[in-house]
């Protein structure tokens, strides 16, 4: 079973990424053959600075590394590094009609949040559907948002198809239920684009002034907590077992606990979490060359199967080569 999932590099890797999409892809090299990229064109849909775009992507690639990814297991590579991608982007966009982008939730809510409407963020989809189907994926993991967008690629390969013949094969979602929506500390879904994120590699202080942030209710110290709903509990519940929740719910009611106390928790299970992390982080920081390397192989595995699938496209549509 081919499987694709990509992140953007459009800020540091936070524990949304991680629990969304970091944890499940980085189990699926295990069963799965795994392609997984770096999204720098589709992080151009909101970066400003040139100079950040490059700095997060090579870091995006040192954090997944650090993570457990694993080169031998998986195919690794920086979207750009594989252009035939915005070639089946232009493609794509003939068989894709306005009232489908039109109808993206994601689109609409970026919008809504502040973020100024363009092009490239409005195509979107567009672009999202060309990075499945130049690979003929079968699945793609996705957080609930992102649901629609493996529908529109669905739809848009429907009507090449339905034109050409059988070149794209149709891709299914796969979503992780119970950590489908990871919310950020003001409650919200956690995002590097509304600025509420819990990055994964802070310093141990700064770790816990971010936590010190999170929103929660003003139940006084000595009286019951509500653990349902509570964005601590939420955050905190990712990093444990059924019995640990079951201790932490517990701790929650008993009434002797406040919420600086499950703030100053969760920090401490962040912190252990990751600390194995932490050390190979420091090994590839130190070892640049190695993570090139990486990406430019994974690059040129990924490009063989573009190559061959373009000319498939190619010739059906009648582009000259």
């Amino acid at each position: 079973m081919r499987v694709l999932t990509g992140i953007q590099a459009s800020g540091k890797l936070h524990i949304g990424n991680y629990f969304g999409a970091m944890k499940p892809m980085i189990s699926l090299q295990e069963t799965s053959e795994l392609y997984t990229f770096i999204a720098n064109y589709h992080s151009l849909t909101t970066s400003k600075s040139a100079e950040l775009l490059r700095n997060y992507t090579i870091e995006a690639a040192i954090d997944y590394l650090s993570m457990g990814l694993d080169p031998e297991k998986a195919t690794f590579w920086v979207q750009s590094d594989v252009p035939e991608v915005l070639e089946l982007y232009w493609i794509l966009s003939k068989f894709t009609p306005m009232g489908l982008l039109e109808r993206a939730h994601s689109y609409k809510d970026k919008v809504a949040k502040g973020i100024h409407p363009n092009h490239a963020l409005f195509s979107y989809p567009v672009l999202m559907a060309a990075d499945i189907l130049l690979l003929d994926t079968q699945k793609v993991p996705v957080g609930k948002d992102q649901i629609q967008h493996v529908e529109m690629t669905r739809d848009i390969a429907i009507k090449f198809n339905n034109e050409y013949g059988e070149v794209f094969t149709l891709p299914e979602h796969v979503v992780e239920e119970n950590v489908a929506t990871i919310p950020g500390i003001d409650g919200e879904k956690m995002s590097k684009s509304y600025d509420n994120t819990i990055e994964l590699f802070m310093e141990e202080k700064a770790l816990q002034k971010k936590c010190n942030k999170i929103v929660s209710s003003s139940t006084p110290m000595g009286e019951p907590l509500e653990w349902d709903g509570d964005n601590i509990y939420s955050i905190a519940s990712l990093f444990l077992d059924d019995e640990g929740r079951r201790e932490l719910q517990e701790r929650y009611k008993s009434g002797k606990e406040g919420y600086g106390h499950f703030k100053k928790y969760l920090k401490e299970l962040i912190w252990e979490e990751f600390a194995p992390a932490r050390e190979k982080r420091e090994y590839y920081l130190n070892h640049l060359d190695e993570v090139h390397d990486i990406l430019a192989l994974g690059a040129a595995k990924a490009r063989k199967i573009a190559g061959a699938k373009m000319e498939a496209v190619r010739e059906a549509v009648g582009i000259y080569s």
